[in-house]
């Protein structure tokens, strides 16, 4: 029994021995190579997105301030209209029959004038030769400024039942075309309470905006006359641009989301824009070109092996010895080494970063590391509690 654990306490000695030898063996052939990246020039952008709705930027909706059964209608959708031009048509019969009793009451007042008008001079004349007492004369007076009061109130009365006449015919009150037809020939509209929207026209859709809705940790960047590319789903492979040229200060809160409407114009010469199509924005904060280099760049460090692989001596100057630059570093490959190099940076949009000092185009900065045996990536080691691909 004995001998039986001095002989398996052997055997497991020499297997661990072998496996060391093998793994150290193996990792003498171990080749580092490095994933580089060139410096060239380019440009960085800083940008804000968001989404919006594409409007003409001259919208009206036209109504009716009186109540009535549109008898004529005289323009459709996309109708090109003037300024002017005749819209629709409410029956009038009953604001010509206003118009009738109106005219009818200025008449009456008129008539009421002309009688008080007439008692107040007999009156007079009595009261200056005594022959009348003062409280007809003062009667007299009243009758005649009641008369003179009830004819004005007839007349604008009458005044009132011309213009609602005139408000039976809707005209068009710009240039444009009609987005939108909310009338049918025939339909009753009721203007008691609010003024009923029977049309809507767009003045020029060559000139469009988008209202976009940006986020309030991101409005802080946006400012009036910065560039703007979106794109809509009707044309996907087509970018528009815009500006910006309106930040609404009114916020807009929607599940406890705040946000702000922002106002891009939209030159829209094509007409390919049509009123109501979703928007997918991205407003351009800041632009830099310089030479940039990616930003996994900045975070490499080389290990002890890499110098030892390289036969160099570990030297990592300290970045206060160079008060001329930010204290950021990366790391150059040559034919037979690699170099650090101090910089001084710019912009960068967390993928790429412009650098303003230190490196000059065409140089190669590293970015990670891998090891090979005899110049091949290493092949990774496999789970063997992952699923394998079927055989094929």
């Amino acid at each position: 029994m004995k001998k039986k654990k001095v002989i398996t306490i052997l055997s497991a000695i020499i297997v661990a021995l072998v496996i060391g030898f093998s793994l150290f063996k193996g990792k003498g052939n171990r080749e580092i190579h490095f994933n580089t990246a060139q410096v060239q020039e380019n440009t960085i952008e800083m940008t804000v997105t968001a989404t919006g709705y594409v409007q003409p930027v001259d919208k009206v909706e036209v109504g009716t301030q009186v109540s009535g059964v549109i008898e004529k209608i005289f323009a459709d959708y996309n109708s090109q209209v003037k300024k002017g031009q005749l819209l629709a048509e409410i029956d009038k019969s009953t604001l010509i029959e206003r118009v009738t009793q109106a005219k009818a009451s200025v008449m009456s007042a008129e008539s009421d004038l002309k009688y008080a008008r007439q008692n107040y001079e007999r009156v007079k004349q009595l009261y200056d030769v005594k022959a009348a007492t003062e409280a007809s004369y003062e009667e007299a007076v009243n009758r005649l400024a009641q008369a003179e009061t009830s004819l004005a109130n007839a007349k604008a009365n009458l005044h009132q039942a011309q213009v609602n006449l005139s408000y039976a015919e809707i005209y068009s009150p710009i240039d444009g075309v009609v987005l939108d037809r909310s009338v049918e020939q025939g339909q009753t509209v009721a203007a008691s309470f609010n003024t009923p929207t029977l049309f809507t026209i767009a003045n020029d859709l060559t000139k469009m905006q988008v209202e976009a809705n940006v986020d309030e940790a991101d409005i802080g960047r946006v400012r009036v006359g910065q560039p703007v590319r979106f794109t809509v789903d009707a044309y996907i492979d087509y970018i528009f641009e815009g500006i910006v040229n309106q930040i609404r200060l009114q916020p807009t809160v929607t599940n406890n989301v705040v946000t702000y409407t922002v106002i891009v114009s939209a030159p829209n010469p094509e007409e390919k824009l049509y009123p109501g199509m979703t928007a997918s924005i991205t407003i351009i904060t800041q632009t830099e070109k310089g030479l940039t280099v990616p930003a996994e760049a900045l975070n490499f460090i080389p290990t002890p092996d890499i110098f030892a692989y390289l036969k160099m001596k570990p030297e990592m100057p300290a970045p206060e010895q160079r008060p001329d630059v930010t204290g950021k570093s990366v790391w150059l490959q040559t034919p037979d080494s690699i170099v650090r190099k101090e910089i001084n940076t710019g912009l960068s949009d967390g993928v790429n970063t412009i650098v303003t000092k230190g490196l000059v185009p065409g140089d190669m900065v590293i970015l990670s590391t891998f090891t090979g045996k005899q110049g091949l990536p290493e092949t990774p080691a496999s789970n063997p509690f992952m699923p394998r691909p079927p055989r094929r």
